[in-house]
């Protein structure tokens, strides 16, 4: 069974270059092979770890429920389609989830996306899950648990709250396998005392602080794939050391 680290936390904190760090820590650590999971309607996983999609789960989903698998089993069209929309990259892979264009019902569709998904999943050794701000989607896409939770905030008392309510909703649906973590993105200089003990006060164990970076600006505005900054760069370095401390902790 994979080993499956979870990133999860509200729009516009850095999440999903997070997500890429990891993958990257876990290829530069031969901790291969990798399937990264973008599961955010919002998908932008691709960019960030500077690869193109041809498909989502969600599009092939929605050709199922159209009648689209005629000619074959609707388990041979899902599990074509599904290995059509993988996008492959030196010791990491990419699938999309997406999300249904149309209304009505696609308990069928779901079931057979999470039987294919968790077949494909069983080929990689880790799973990375950008997720939005939820939980939920992690059991739209695979039935495994969570073994490690990391919950991107930035300093603002809003974003704490989010991850506060993401931590506590994935302990109550009973996803989380492993131990939750948060990550402060985005800071500018040291962390005040004040919001350390904010922090401290919603429950949340701090794993470690990524800085505001310049150069992840940079190359953002570029277009440039953020999950490729060179080690010198402060969030990246940063990154890692979380990662260092996270998955040490987590004897993975």
């Amino acid at each position: 069974m994979s080993y499956v680290i979870a990133v999860a936390g509200k729009g516009g904190v850095g999440k999903t270059t997070v997500a890429g760090m990891m993958v990257r820590w876990l290829v530069e650590h031969d901790k291969t092979p990798v399937l990264a999971v973008d599961a955010d309607s919002n998908s932008n996983f691709n960019e960030v770890l500077g690869l193109d999609l041809d498909g989502t789960l969600g599009q092939a989903r929605e050709d199922m429920k159209k009648g689209q698998s005629e000619g074959m089993t609707k388990n041979l069209f899902i599990e074509m389609r599904v290995n059509q929309c993988l996008a492959e990259a030196e010791g990491f892979d990419l699938i999309a989830m997406g999300r249904p264009e149309g209304a009505g019902c696609y308990c069928a569709a779901n079931h057979l996306l999470t039987e294919c998904m968790d077949n494909l999943a069983d080929n990689y050794g880790y799973l990375v899950v950008d997720n939005e701000a939820g939980m939920e989607h992690i059991s739209r896409v695979t039935t495994q648990h969570v073994d490690l939770l990391l919950v991107v905030s930035d300093p603002s008392r809003r974003s704490l709250q989010a991850a506060q309510r993401v931590t506590e909703l994935a302990q109550e649906m009973k996803v989380l396998r492993g131990k939750a973590y948060l990550v402060l993105s985005m800071v500018r200089g040291e962390p005040s005392p004040e919001l350390l003990a904010t922090v401290e006060e919603m429950g949340l164990e701090l794993a470690g602080v990524i800085p505001d970076d310049p150069m992840l600006a940079e190359y953002d505005l570029k277009g440039l794939p953020t999950s490729t900054l060179p080690l010198e760069s402060p969030a990246k370095s940063a990154a890692f050391k979380v990662f260092d401390k996270v998955m040490a902790e987590s004897d993975a």
